[in-house]
């Protein structure tokens, strides 16, 4: 018999209570998530013709949500979790809607997309961060590699069903209406949460929110492995960010076909993702963390140089590199973000968990929306120039994380004297 508090099955994950309709708002929201950057790059591309700003409206629809991520933090170990990720999905509702219906009426300049795409990015983590922090809260500790694998499997599905749907969308009906469909999945996503459980956990809390969001950087930052992922993750992101404008031009300016093949390609990363992150999500990653995160991130390498032969190709072939070229990542990025996601659970108090994870996904994802701002730039010089760009962003990622991510035997001190340290050192 197996004693069923140590069942390390994804049978035991989903008999975690209340997890399944969490794990189902969450694969709705993020197939949103996935749609919404396909979408607006060539909604944006088919409506002022300009490269540059599509990188830059990607950019504003990202950055300003990661300056604030310390306050989204605070917010999320003060108030709950639930609540605040319905907040987010009923202002993406709202942002897209805005953005679709302004554009019918011809009312939407350049700067009032990019402002719009700027204000929704300012609530964007504390769904993001408020879903990653609840899951370690309600799941039990034996089982955080299976709903890890199943985390990260929720943006590769997403990945596998988003980008095509968003392109087919704008090819059928058109960007404004596009982005107004998308918005509904949002919408929906908010329903299913209205049910969803709120753990209570103790919080380290001063009583102010902008001291507490202040303790909360301060905290993620003085962690080394908070610190050493940030640091390598935000470099690797600025490839993921060069791919977000990169492939969408090569197959509609090199390769001469339409939106349609833009989601096929971006979804072979999540057909091959889902394989790697169930397999990776089996693994027991205890001692093995560094390893896994800095492997793929060399081999990275091998999948954005897979672009360049796709530059000079005819329109088959060129396609056949460009899908390769994406599911060579999707293979790797399994077990990266198993090893990701439970070395920072494993070295986080979970009093602390929503500030230091807001931190350290906002600071993993900065280089997204600048690498997607820089290659909006580059390519008006060249497309090699950006592919180049984003492959020693890769090399570059693996060699910071080699040297800042601390081993097992050389982490963090035990959760409890992290945070009396912290407590100490902030005089609260």
């Amino acid at each position: 018999m197996t004693n069923p508090a140590l069942d390390r099955s994804y049978r035991a994950l989903l008999a975690v209570p209340s997890l399944g309709r969490i794990l189902l708002g969450m694969q709705v929201a993020r197939i949103g998530q996935a749609m919404i950057g396909v979408a607006l790059v060539l909604f944006t591309l088919s409506a002022y013709g300009s490269p540059a700003l599509a990188g830059f409206v990607t950019f504003a629809s990202i950055f300003p949500g990661l300056l604030v991520s310390p306050i989204a933090g605070a917010l999320l170990d003060r108030h709950g979790r639930t609540r605040l990720i319905i907040l987010d999905l009923l202002v993406a509702l709202g942002s897209l809607v805005l953005i679709g219906t302004l554009s019918m009426a011809g009312l939407l300049p350049a700067w009032l997309l990019v402002l719009i795409a700027a204000v929704s990015s300012l609530t964007a983590l504390l769904s993001a961060t408020g879903l990653r922090s609840l899951f370690p809260l309600i799941v039990p500790a034996h089982l955080w590699e299976r709903v890890n694998a199943v985390d990260s499997n929720g943006y590769v599905v997403a990945t596998i069903v988003g980008p095509p749907l968003a392109a087919a969308l704008v090819q059928i009906w058109g960007g404004p209406l596009a982005l107004i469909l998308i918005g509904s999945l949002f919408g929906v996503a908010a329903l299913v949460f209205l049910r969803a459980p709120d753990p209570h956990t103790a919080t380290a809390s001063s009583g102010r929110l902008l001291v507490d969001a202040w303790q909360g950087l301060v905290y993620a930052w003085r962690n080394r492995t908070i610190r050493g992922i940030g640091l390598s993750l935000s470099v690797l992101n600025l490839a993921g960010g060069m791919s977000t404008i990169v492939i969408p031009l090569i197959v509609l300016e090199r390769l001469g076909l339409d939106a349609a093949v833009v989601g096929a390609v971006f979804a072979a990363q999540g057909l091959t993702g889902v394989v790697s992150g169930l397999l990776a999500g089996r693994i027991d990653t205890r001692g093995r963390e560094r390893a896994m995160i800095v492997l793929p991130m060399f081999a990275m390498t091998g999948g954005v140089l897979l672009a360049l032969p796709a530059l000079g190709a005819e329109p088959g072939l060129g396609v056949l590199f460009l899908v390769l070229a994406m599911a060579w990542t999707g293979i790797v990025n399994g077990p990266l973000d198993i090893a990701l996601f439970t070395v920072r659970q494993r070295r986080t108090d979970p009093a602390w968990m929503g500030r230091a994870f807001a931190v350290s996904m906002s600071f993993n994802y900065a280089g997204f929306p600048i690498g997607s701002a820089l290659t909006g730039w580059l390519v008006g010089h060249s497309l090699d120039l950006a592919i180049a760009f984003g492959a020693l962003a890769c090399v570059v990622a693996g060699l910071l994380a080699l040297w800042l991510i601390p081993g097992e035997d050389d982490a963090e001190p035990a959760p409890d004297a992290a945070v009396e340290a912290m407590a100490r050192s902030s005089g609260s």
